[in-house]
């Protein structure tokens, strides 16, 4: 555990939030006409969830001095897929020598946002699997083949654009942004507006 300086208000701090962070995930919110738990709900309050990851954030950079990104775990993957055939050789590389091909705490996190996803999907009842989406069947037609080809190019470009940015949504728009770097504010106000302009022209989207 990489702490440089410990001060107790970050202690009071961190254990505050950690605190509220609780007794809102203990609470039960009105939905239907009936109580359901949070953990069971579909949906969370946005201000709940945002509240969630500005402690989970305060919390990484106290505990491990980083901060929060995905990007970077699937770099280290695409090393470790790499240097099975390769070997050491791939250590070489200037950037697998600042950032190992090896199993992080990034990784783990972002194993840990994948594994919490589908506790979450099954405690809600809201886990299906679906090969092609219904919003994607009306506007590109049922063919599973073209959606998993056009999910694998997207999926390419996603990553090649956030290695390209140094950081993701969650390097930039909640790491960064929180730092208030300026870059980071730039990135993601291009990420909704590529966003928006994408989606309209998938889903023939006419202002």
């Amino acid at each position: 555990m990489k702490i440089e300086k410990v001060h107790y208000r970050n202690i009071v701090l961190s254990a505050s939030v950690v605190l509220f962070f609780t007794a809102g995930i203990a609470s039960a919110q009105q939905q239907g006409g009936r109580d359901v738990p949070l953990l069971r709900q579909v949906r969370w309050s946005p201000y709940l969830a945002g509240a969630g990851i500005g402690i989970l954030s305060i919390l990484t950079f106290f505990f491990s001095n980083e901060a929060i990104g995905v990007s970077g775990a699937f770099a280290r993957t695409a090393g470790m897929i790499e240097k099975l055939f390769r070997g050491e050789k791939v250590e070489a590389k200037d950037y697998y020598q600042k950032n190992p091909p090896a199993i992080n705490w990034e990784w783990m996190f972002v194993a840990g946002l994948m594994i919490g996803a589908f506790v979450s999907a099954k405690l809600s009842g809201d886990f299906e699997i679906v090969m092609v989406p219904g919003r994607w069947l009306e506007s590109a037609g049922d063919s599973r083949f073209f959606r998993w080809l056009v999910a694998f190019i997207g999926g390419i470009l996603m990553a090649f654009g956030a290695r390209w940015a140094r950081g993701c949504t969650s390097g930039h728009g909640i790491s960064g942004t929180l730092q208030l770097a300026v870059s980071s504010w730039i990135v993601t106000a291009s990420l909704f507006i590529s966003g928006i302009v994408t989606a309209m022209i998938l889903f023939h989207i006419v202002l």
